[in-house]
């Protein structure tokens, strides 16, 4: 079992369990397997190889285009700049500010499980896991016997059940706050071997959703632990029967299963030594929203028999263990979908955050056609600026402008696309559209103009350059959706439409809201339009009529 215990910038903590086979990315972007919320990590900062063998690498920066691109504040391991490193238990990874450890216990490396096709054998016990604690628990029913004999079987039995509760509450006492996988499985294992004769626990986890087609779903084998070090190589070499986990997992039962020589009924009967039967039960691991994957336990003595007491027990240890799988896969869940919210905020609103968490599937490669209204914005003379003031009075003005800005394009309903050096393009009516897009957008550059009063008022307190920022809207028909690569992408706009807003902004001076005919159209006549000389745009055969908007003279609040 291996795994990244992790410490991000803001002091966030959470773990990421490798799955063998299953790529692992580090970075900002929220599409990585490990996101961490690090100004100075890189979009793509790394990611790590996985080997049969068990081993990890960790590579500096990511594949892109087929190409290697390292990171820009590089991978420290142990304190040492690295481009690659085979990890080793205990290593630490630093980028950034934040710290990932590696660690993996050798003695649960269970890449070596193997399966086979062998039948169930003919004895068979079945409990339904829905309802597994109700059997498990139901009171004896009947009549309390009188005989001293029939007295002490009901006293056993209350005795048995007692043990059942309190392992399991033992469990839920261990488990209700713990989402390490190692640590539930470790203990689910612990309880077994100490109530039942199991001499091999192996913990199964479903690659995937789980809720496809359960006979295909592949079981990745995360612990396997035997009951003394004795038993551990021989355990290593037995395989686990694919036809007892299929089952438990498609029809939801906790199964008991051994070749009828091992029942004392039949005692002599020698087909369990010929067919190579096993006593094994397996559980499935069922929670509300899915099956996870099983608890398989066996007996590696053929002439060695579990009891439906121990079928009951691990049925029950496996319902408390599914609640604990579900609560730390949710808890990772969650801790991803924090990071994704937090960096996807910054370019948009709130309620479009919501609609793309919610639906994951939306981000996937490929666009749609839709008409939407384009604004683009840029500070005039920001080069003069810069040369005369010192850098870092520069950044403070373009983070203080960028805020702003982008304030006001949420609040109008934009999503802000992207920043150009000192500008920036908006979308209204991405990813929905509503019949005040090309209103809102308006809205919004006289409300980007009105700003900027204020910042240059700031600006001259602090004896610095005032600015200009000249704006220029576009409404038209454009693709919009997720462009780039499956590695890397951005929900963006493209088609004529933005090339000629991007025209009009650059038209435009400072103080100045430029919009097209079309813009001017759909947008109402809340604003007092001035006609402009019509202007050219690469790939338009006819000119561009725009108009000025009169934003100075604009009544009402925005």
């Amino acid at each position: 079992m291996a795994l990244l215990k992790i410490t991000d910038a803001s002091g966030r903590q959470w773990q990421y369990n490798f799955v063998p086979g299953a790529a692992c990315t580090i970075g900002r972007a929220p599409d990585n397997a490990v996101v961490i919320d690090d100004p100075r990590a890189s979009r793509y900062h790394a990611h790590i190889k996985s080997a049969d063998e068990g081993s990890y690498t960790i590579v500096d920066g990511a594949m892109i285009n087929g190409q290697l691109r390292r990171s820009a504040n590089k991978v420290f391991i142990n304190g040492e700049p690295r481009y690659e490193h085979q990890l080793k238990n205990g290593d630490r990874v630093t980028i950034g500010a934040s710290t990932l450890r590696f660690e993996q216990t050798v003695e649960e490396r269970t890449s070596e499980v193997r399966y086979d096709d062998k039948p169930l054998g003919h004895t068979q016990l079945l409990i339904s896991a829905n309802d597994v604690m109700t059997t498990v628990l139901h009171p004896t029913t009947g009549e309390v016997p009188t005989a001293p004999a029939g007295r002490d079987k009901v006293l056993e039995a209350l005795q048995r059940k007692a043990n059942i509760l309190s392992a399991l509450y033992e469990m839920s006492k261990t488990l209700g706050s713990v989402f390490d996988l190692d640590a539930i499985f470790a203990k689910a294992t612990d309880i077994i071997f100490r109530s039942t004769p199991a001499d091999r626990v192996v913990a199964l986890l479903a690659e995937g959703s789980g809720t496809g087609n359960l006979e295909d779903v592949k079981l990745n084998p995360i612990a396997m632990r035997a009951r003394d070090q004795k038993l551990d190589d021989h355990a290593r070499k037995l395989s686990i029967g694919r036809t007892i986990t299929r089952k438990v997992m498609r029809d939801r039962v906790a199964l008991l299963s051994q070749d009828a020589a091992s029942d004392e009924e039949f005692a002599g009967v020698d087909s369990i030594v010929s067919q190579g039967v096993r006593s094994t039960i397996c559980a499935p691991l069922v929670a509300e929203s899915r099956v996870h994957g099983a608890l398989y336990a066996d007996r590696l003595d053929p002439f060695a028999a579990f009891k439906p007491d121990d079928l009951e027990l691990i049925s029950a240890v496996a319902a408390q263990t599914a609640i604990a799988v579900e609560n730390a896969r949710a808890h990772e869940r969650l801790a991803r979908e924090e990071v994704a919210r937090a960096n996807y905020s910054r370019f948009l609103p709130e309620y479009v955050v919501k609609q793309m968490l919610d639906n994951p599937d939306s981000f996937k490669l490929g666009g749609v056609n839709q008409t939407i209204t384009v604004l683009f914005a840029d500070i005039r003379g920001f080069t003069r600026l810069s040369e005369h003031a010192p850098p870092e009075k520069i950044v403070g003005l373009l983070n203080r402008y960028f805020s702003a800005m982008t304030d006001i394009i949420f609040a109008h309903g934009g999503t802000l696309d992207k920043y150009l050096g000192d500008g920036l393009m908006a979308l209204f009516g991405a990813p929905t559209t509503t019949p005040e897009d090309a209103s809102n957008a308006l809205n919004a550059a006289v409300a980007m103009q009105r700003r900027i009063i204020g910042i240059n008022q700031e600006l001259s307190a602090e004896r610095l350059a005032e600015i200009g920022v000249g704006i220029g809207l576009h409404t038209g028909e454009v693709t919009v959706g997720y462009i780039g690569s499956e590695r890397r992408s951005e929900y963006t706009a493209i088609g004529d439409a933005v090339n000629t807003a991007s025209r009009l902004e650059s038209n435009a001076r400072g103080g100045e809201i430029l919009i097209s005919e079309a813009t001017s159209k759909a947008g109402g006549n809340r604003y007092k339009l001035k006609e402009r000389e019509p202007i050219t745009v690469k790939n338009r055969e006819q000119p561009v009529h725009l108009f000025e908007v009169d934003w100075q003279r604009a009544s009402g609040s925005l």
